[in-house]
């Protein structure tokens, strides 16, 4: 490990640490945004590790506890320590399977308790006016319907959505490939409604743009659409439809998984369509399916609108 003198910024290297980011953008295929991230949280232990003259190779369980207190006394929140763990406990993972150490490290750390927070969708109501406010008479506005409903139809993360290209949709069958986190492919149906947009979009509306790129979705100049150019195409909408909450292109997302199991949907399926690696990922929808099941109780069982006397 290099350890840095008074006057240097760079950041602390390792080759375990190198071999292992290389390891994870290579074989695991995780974006830029994620590498960068697991490379912060991995560079910040090797600087403390060489204030305290300690060695990567000799990490213990006891030095990670002196770690995770000396982030804790420079203020890191529950939330962003658990992200941080994550990216420790990959590595010790990976370290493992090495055999770089005999003992996994990382074995006795555990998460910080988070509350749980419930996703934040759209009502049925508010997607409605929402997809209603593009104006579709312009090459601008079509884009941007159609934007809006593939955000609905297909429960898709922005990153997702400004990188399916053209070729992406089987328009035979109406379904679109989707190349989710790690590049993991997924086939997602569409509904009617978007396929005729859609439809319509590639036909006439995207030829206008004189595609540089061969993304779906195109820039006045022909070129694949930003992240943040979605974000403010939908702060913009959602203004102009009168909701006064922070949404974002994830709420979309959200809404679709919301809608789907309140219509009945098994969170199994919702998993397949949205693309998550552990169930547990879809399971901060269950509060949807419990309230559906509780609802559908009263509704059916015999003795639900019962009261006795005691009560």
């Amino acid at each position: 490990m290099t350890k840095p003198t008074a006057n240097d910024h760079t950041p602390p290297s390792h080759r375990w640490v190198d071999r292992y980011l290389e390891h994870i953008l290579i074989e695991k295929g995780l974006s830029e945004n994620s590498l960068a991230s697991y490379s912060q949280d991995l560079s910040a232990l090797l600087s403390f590790l060489a204030s305290k003259s300690f060695r990567l190779e000799d990490l213990s369980d006891q030095t990670l506890f002196l770690y995770l207190t000396h982030l804790r006394a420079k203020g890191l929140k529950n939330r962003s320590l658990a992200r941080h763990l994550s990216s420790l406990r990959g590595f010790f993972t990976f370290a493992m399977q090495e055999k770089w150490y005999k003992e996994d490290p990382g074995q006795f750390l555990e998460n910080p308790k988070l509350p749980k927070k419930l996703p934040e969708f759209l009502t049925r109501e508010e997607i409605t006016r929402l997809l209603a406010l593009p104006d579709t008479s312009t090459k601008l506005g079509m884009r941007d319907r159609v934007m809006l409903e593939m955000l609905y139809a297909a429960g898709l993360r922005v990153s997702e959505l400004i990188r399916i290209k053209a070729l992406d949709y089987d328009a035979q069958v109406g379904v679109l490939r989707v190349f989710g986190k790690g590049a993991k492919e997924r086939l997602v149906p569409i509904h009617y409604t978007a396929q005729k947009v859609l439809n319509q979009y590639l036909e006439s509306t995207r030829p206008e743009f004189k595609p540089v790129e061969d993304y779906l979705f195109l820039n006045r100049s022909g070129k694949g659409l930003t992240r943040q150019g979605v974000w403010k195409m939908i702060k913009k909408f959602a203004s102009e439809a009168g909701i006064r909450r922070s949404i974002s292109p994830h709420t979309f997302r959200h809404s679709f998984a919301t809608h789907l199991l309140e219509g009945g949907a098994d969170l199994r399926t919702v998993q397949v369509l949205l693309g998550h690696a552990d169930i547990s990922a879809t399971e901060i929808y269950t509060h949807i399916q419990a309230g559906r099941l509780k609802s559908m109780h009263q509704q059916f069982h015999p003795r639900s609108g019962m009261r006795t006397e005691s009560d």
